[in-house]
This record gives C-alpha cells, structure tokens and sequence, in this order.
C-alpha cells in the first residue's frame, strides 16, 4: 500500500512521476511483490488526482475508500513541540474541519476506472456502514465477487479499535456477503496496530501494519522502517503457526 511524498518538502503528493519512481525501485529489488496504491491521496486532492495512479501504472491492487468521513487526526498536533516542515502542523489542525469526501458519484468513477485497467480495489472501511455501500455496489455491477475489504480501525471519525468493533465489521460482513465469500484484513491506529492485528488473524484475516498507521514498534521506540513492523508481526503469526503468504499464494487468496 503505497502513498507518495514531495522529495522537496515531504507533502503528501499525486505526482505520476514521483509514484513512477517509488514503483521502480520496489521493482529492482522484488520483481514478484504486489503492488498497491492508494486513492487516498491527501486532504485537498480531487477524485481525478487520486485515481489518476489507476490509468497510469494498472495496479494489481488500489485502495478504494467506501464512503465520507469526518477524517481527523488533529489531535496528533497537540503531541508535538517541534515539527520538521511548517506545513506537518498546519495540515493536522485543519483535520478538525476536515471531510474526507468518498460520494457514491465518487465511488462509481473510481471503480469503473479500476474495472477498466484491471486493478481489484482494496475496499477500505472505516465503519458499519460502508460495508452497505460495498454491498449496495456489488448489487449494482460496479464491484465484483470476491471483494477484499480492508477495516480500518482507530482514526477519530471511523469506527474504533475494539474486540467489539472489529466483530462487529466482520460479522456484518459476513451477513452481508456469506461468510467465506470475500477477504478481509484489519488495520490498527497507532497503539492498537499490533492488539487489533493480532485479534483479526484469530478471527481469520489478513494484517496491514506499517509506518502510515503506526510508528512505535514497541512503547516509547520508534520504529526505524516498515520492515521492522513486519517482521514483528511476522513474530507474532509464528507463535500462533501462522506463516505469512508468497506474493503467488497472496495473488490467489486475493482472486488477482
């Protein structure tokens, strides 16, 4: 799951050219790893820039927000003293007044765009009810069987990480589109990135950690990179005797 960054000034960006860059040099170390990239985008930037990566490099995977919230991350700002660039601080304070638009017209270009270039979407639900908006878009022709639904847990204006939280998704979804009949994986906020994680693989899915979600590897540490969050929670699939998947056996369990 892929997001860009200004090389200049760190701002979150849609530039082709920076996303051209990142992909090829995940490409020179790992022909075979699945690429996802996000539509997500940042605060700011329009459905066309945010889906623009679709067209332009046909993913295997892209996200797919599955409806608006109130997107707020605001209060990170009262954490820190210092900040490394001037626009870090005033992009979470304008959280607080933040809408992360995802309208159903939004949702229906998205992906029929993904459709068009044979990208699966990574289906991103931040609570109870995006799970109708998915089921009201598979009805619809706009979504294909088998989905992948990813829960996202823990941002303020979203659903919460909580045992009860995480059911309640799951068994909604099960209802929903019959148990087994799609996949699923689990994203934890910031402390609750390796409990919720955990819990989901109990219930059988699948784990996203990394630095977007999370930065602490344990309290207080920060973690150096990505692979660092992984390999913990590799760490803790093993002591349950779970392995993590190939990119092959991902690409099946995954319908790509």
């Amino acid at each position: 799951h892929i997001h860009a960054r200004n090389p200049e000034n760190g701002m979150p960006t849609s530039d082709l050219k920076v996303f051209e860059e990142i992909i090829s040099r995940i490409r020179d170390k790992n022909k075979e790893l699945i690429i996802c990239l996000t539509t997500g985008g940042g605060a700011g930037m329009s459905v066309d820039e945010r889906v623009s990566v679709v067209p332009a490099f046909k993913p295997e995977l892209a996200s797919c927000n599955l409806g608006t919230i109130n997107w707020g991350i605001f209060a990170i700002a009262e954490k820190y003293k210092e900040f490394k660039y001037e626009w870090e601080k005033v992009m979470i304070e304008l959280t607080k007044g933040y809408i992360f638009q995802n309208s159903f017209l939004d949702l229906m270009k998205m992906t029929s765009i993904m459709a068009e270039n044979g990208t699966k979407p990574e289906l991103e639900v931040y609570d109870v009810g995006h799970l109708y908006n998915c089921a009201f878009l598979l009805q619809k022709g706009f979504l294909k069987p088998p989905v992948y639904l990813q829960f996202v847990t823990g941002i303020l204006g979203g659903i919460q990480s909580t045992p009860y939280d995480l059911m309640a998704l799951h068994t909604t979804a099960d209802r929903l589109f019959g148990a087994g009949n799609y996949r699923w994986s689990v994203i934890g906020a910031g402390r609750q990135q390796f409990p919720m994680c955990t819990m989901g693989l109990l219930l059988g899915g699948n784990v996203r950690v990394g630095m977007e979600d999370n930065l602490y590897v344990a309290k207080n540490v920060l973690a150096k990179n990505n692979a660092e969050l992984v390999a913990k929670m590799v760490g803790i699939m093993r002591q349950f005797d779970l392995q993590p998947a190939t990119p092959a056996e991902a690409r099946e369990m995954l319908s790509l």
